[in-house]
């Protein structure tokens, strides 16, 4: 059993043959860019780093430079690609379950 025919038991059957194909072409794209979605993700959470600051953090914050810029640093990028990522991804996988009604393509 291949992946692409595991993938093709998931999609719920349509009226005629051309509805198909492009049922078929969709949901496949979408469960690709889910994918891409979801690595992508991975990687952002994993690049990351801790919010933890070591033994500094026992003794209390002091307000510093980069305590003030920090809406500019790179870690603050990383969070909000990180959040737009998994708004597509979950976006995206709604899209693909509303597809799935057979209402829609006529079955």
């Amino acid at each position: 059993m291949n992946l692409l025919s595991v993938f093709s038991n998931l999609l719920a059957p349509v009226a005629s043959d051309a509805m198909y194909y492009t049922y078929r072409a969709v949901s496949l794209a979408l469960i690709i860019a889910m994918g891409v979605a979801a690595l992508a993700a991975i990687v952002l959470v994993m690049l990351t780093p801790g919010n933890s600051q070591g033994i500094d953090a026992l003794g209390g914050s002091s307000e510093t430079f980069y305590g003030k810029n920090k809406g500019k640093s790179t870690e603050a990028k990383l969070k909000m690609w990180t959040l737009i990522c998994l708004a597509v991804l979950g976006v995206l996988a709604i899209v693909f379950f509303i597809l799935q009604i057979n209402a829609i393509w006529g079955a």
